[in-house]
């Protein structure tokens, strides 16, 4: 086998490598190529929102609410019998708020390309 590699190499040494010239044979030609892309992004947003203190409110219609408002307080109606709204929040420390969005943008993208070329 190593001989017969020897023998090669020495056959190419000796005759010199030669190249065809290539001549193109067409006037006019056009290439076209299409690419196809989607791209698919999922975000996920988590958002809380936290409160470090005490907070007390208090809204309504038709109630008398006195100047210092505050949880057990007596609240009574200015006008008994006529209608009346009332509401009463108390917030402690802690998760106030939690908010979660999950969005998907999808994008297809769609490319045809053309080249023409004369020789």
């Amino acid at each position: 086998m190593r001989e017969a590699v020897v023998l090669v190499m020495l056959l190419g040494m000796c005759h010199g490598a030669q190249a065809a010239q290539v001549v193109p044979n067409f006037t006019t030609g056009t290439v076209t190529s299409e690419t196809t892309t989607r791209t698919e992004i999922t975000e996920v947003i988590n958002v809380v929102e936290y409160s470090t203190a005490t907070s007390y409110t208090v809204t309504g219609t038709n109630i008398n609410i006195p100047n210092s408002p505050g949880v057990g307080v007596r609240y009574t109606q200015m006008n008994p019998g006529a209608p009346f709204q009332f509401s009463e929040t108390v917030m402690t420390p802690g998760i106030s708020k939690e908010t979660s969005i999950i969005r998907t943008t999808v994008q297809d993208s769609f490319t045809t390309t053309l080249s023409v070329f004369t020789q």
